[in-house]
């Protein structure tokens, strides 16, 4: 489609498919299951394929927005794109500065990518009645995770918050908003209205997919800070460099006493040394913060497996809802 604009445009197609190609795909899965759950997997509409590709696309949008809110500099791996654009521009030798080029090209793409996922979304072709059951969580799902992402950018800034609010509660209401609903919640319940489920079963799902996105979220945490670069993708501790203001660092920070606060929250937001990244990891851990996040995701999965006996799913949907659900606590990236 860029193409019959202007050739020149295939450089980024060609950055939205180098984008795209890896990924937990996750959001599909679930609402690809969370369809099964409902309806079975017989006579399949063929619409269910490029209706669950929307859920990829629209994330690999955010994502690509997020690494430039956070001025990430590796995702999956490699260069984020406002660090490839960038790069593509010294090598065109291109004109003005390549940093805010990289930058404004980033955010065009990812605004293409929710563009072209709506697109996909909406003329994928699901049968009428399905898609007017399914479009209220494909709705509030992109709202959600802009909300999300302005209160993760309040908390980040430290700006926007009632002062009886505890850095805590913060970080909870950004990780329920930023990734809960929109990792699990939305998609599990879209696939299933999609299916017809009723709205027992939708409110069922609602809270399977609210625990376990909570969970999937704080072993996020703990892995954006404790695990390598080569098992995340990402760079060491990337969540303090970035200054995320989430659960484990606000239970780290209430743990610990005096200098130890202040030397931790000193070391969040700046670029660390290997001496600075094992010393913050080593507080994290002193304070017990690690120990309460990891009883946070048993209790979580635990209520999200819970929850699949309480409806009426298929035996295939509810195998894999819950074969997901250990999917998303015990990994390692």
């Amino acid at each position: 489609m860029l193409a019959e604009v202007s050739p020149s445009l295939t450089e980024l197609t060609k950055a939205a498919s180098d984008f795209t190609a890896d990924g937990k795909r996750l959001r599909p899965a679930f609402a690809y299951w969370g369809y099964v759950a409902a309806a079975g997997q017989d006579a399949m509409p063929a619409a269910i394929w490029p209706m669950i590709s929307a859920f990829e696309l629209l994330h690999a949008g955010v994502l690509i927005h997020d690494d430039v809110l956070d001025a990430a500099e590796l995702r999956r791996g490699l260069p984020t794109m406002h660090r490839r654009f960038e790069a593509w521009h010294r090598i065109q030798g291109g004109s003005g500065d390549s940093t805010e080029f990289g930058r404004a090209m980033a955010v065009v793409l990812g605004d293409e990518l929710l563009v072209w996922s709506d697109e996909l979304a909406s003329s994928a072709g699901l049968e009428s009645e399905s898609w007017r059951r399914a479009r209220r969580f494909w709705h509030l799902m992109r709202t959600e995770v802009n909300s999300g992402q302005v209160l993760d950018l309040w908390a980040q800034y430290q700006v926007g918050s009632e002062e009886a609010t505890s850095a805590k509660q913060i970080a909870e209401k950004v990780l329920e908003e930023k990734t809960s609903r929109y990792t699990v919640q939305r998609p599990v319940q879209f696939g299933a209205a999609a299916g017809g489920a009723d709205e027992i079963v939708l409110e069922t799902l609602g809270r399977y997919g609210l625990a376990l996105g909570r969970a999937f979220q704080l072993r996020d945490d703990l892995l954006g800070v404790f695990a390598p670069q080569e098992q995340t993708g990402k760079p060491e501790a990337g969540d303090l460099v970035e200054g995320k203001r989430t659960v484990l660092l606000a239970l780290a920070l209430a743990g610990l006493d005096g200098q130890d606060r202040k030397h931790l929250n000193a070391l969040v937001g700046h670029a660390l040394d290997d001496i600075q990244v094992a010393r913050a990891r080593e507080l994290i851990t002193a304070s017990g913060a690690v120990a309460k996040v990891e009883d946070l995701i048993e209790a979580d999965y635990a209520i999200a497996l819970d929850v699949l006996h309480e409806c009426e799913l298929t035996a295939p949907g509810r195998i894999a809802l819950i074969a997901l659900a250990r999917q998303c606590v015990q990994r390692s990236f």
